[in-house]
């Protein structure tokens, strides 16, 4: 474990998750992905064009946007659920330090670990394992299983369990800046932006463009599904369709219109992120 200073909120919140957790060390092989949209705006900056700028990857408590809830605020949920995984190592900390949130690609999934928060991501390197914590499932719910890089038994419990392919994740919070030139080994996009402002933008990090197969939903399959997040998601999918068909650039043009709650859009990307997702 890289646990830094030990008398640093990082370091106090690897020791205590270390304390929680137990298992067989997790296989140096696997990776962290950092699941987000590409598209999105950033303090009215193109994300990637913001992550150029800066050369970092910061939490929700530092860009106040996310693609879950936004409570990363003083008494908000997500303060709430980190002082309690980390014993309130983070209480009193700057924003800059709080960790940054992705997933275990334990399932080896070419779209990322958790692309339910989006259909690109960053891979990590192998060092960001060792200043990671773990928990299963997402920290939303109140997790009691733990795991750290010298202590995995989270994968056997998702492996045995039954979510949603949505939720069928390893949450994983990397403790320490997230600086792109030395901690990413690549960012991966949809083939939908190929050509785009966000390929443009993409090519001005200091890491890797790869590319996996792409999402896409027709608008007839969309239909089918209206139980899953509700009938009025598949109507709003469908009145943002183009040439009846969704993909990731579709619902980001949709959201930069102003014209739709994005958490209306969040709906449309589950459904199209569940249904529409590569088969590979």
């Amino acid at each position: 474990m890289n646990f830094g200073n030990p008398r640093s909120p990082r370091g106090r919140a690897l020791r205590h998750v270390a304390t929680l957790s137990s298992g067989p060390a997790v296989d140096p092989a696997l990776r962290v992905t950092l699941n987000f949209h590409p598209d999105r705006l950033v303090r009215g900056l193109p994300i990637l064009e913001a992550l150029a700028e800066d050369g970092t990857y910061h939490s929700q408590f530092v860009t106040g946007t996310s693609n879950g809830g936004l409570t990363a605020h003083p008494g908000g949920d997500r303060w709430r659920w980190e002082s309690r995984i980390f014993a309130g190592a983070y209480d009193a900390a700057d924003a800059h330090e709080r960790p940054v949130y992705g997933a275990l690609n334990f399932r080896h999934q070419v779209v990322g670990a958790a692309p339910r928060f989006g259909s690109a991501h960053f891979r990590l390197t192998g060092e960001a394992l060792r200043r990671a914590t773990f928990c299963y499932p997402d920290s939303s719910v109140d997790p009691t299983a733990f795991g750290v890089a010298d202590g995995m038994s989270l994968i056997r419990l998702a492996e045995e369990d039954d979510r949603d392919a949505l939720d069928d994740y390893i949450e994983a919070q990397v403790h320490g800046l997230v600086v792109l030139d030395r901690d990413a080994e690549a960012l991966v996009l949809d083939p939908c932006y190929c050509g785009t402002p966000v390929e443009a933008a993409a090519k001005l990090l200091p890491c890797p463009v790869e590319w996996h197969p792409g999402y896409r939903l027709s608008v007839e399959e969309l239909r089918r599904h209206p139980d899953f997040r509700g009938p009025e998601y598949v109507e709003l999918g469908a009145r943002i369709s183009e040439d009846g068909r969704l993909d990731p650039r579709v619902i980001g043009d949709a959201a930069r219109t102003g014209r739709h709650d994005p958490q209306d859009l969040k709906k449309v990307w589950h459904c199209l992120a569940r249904f529409g997702a590569p088969a590979v």
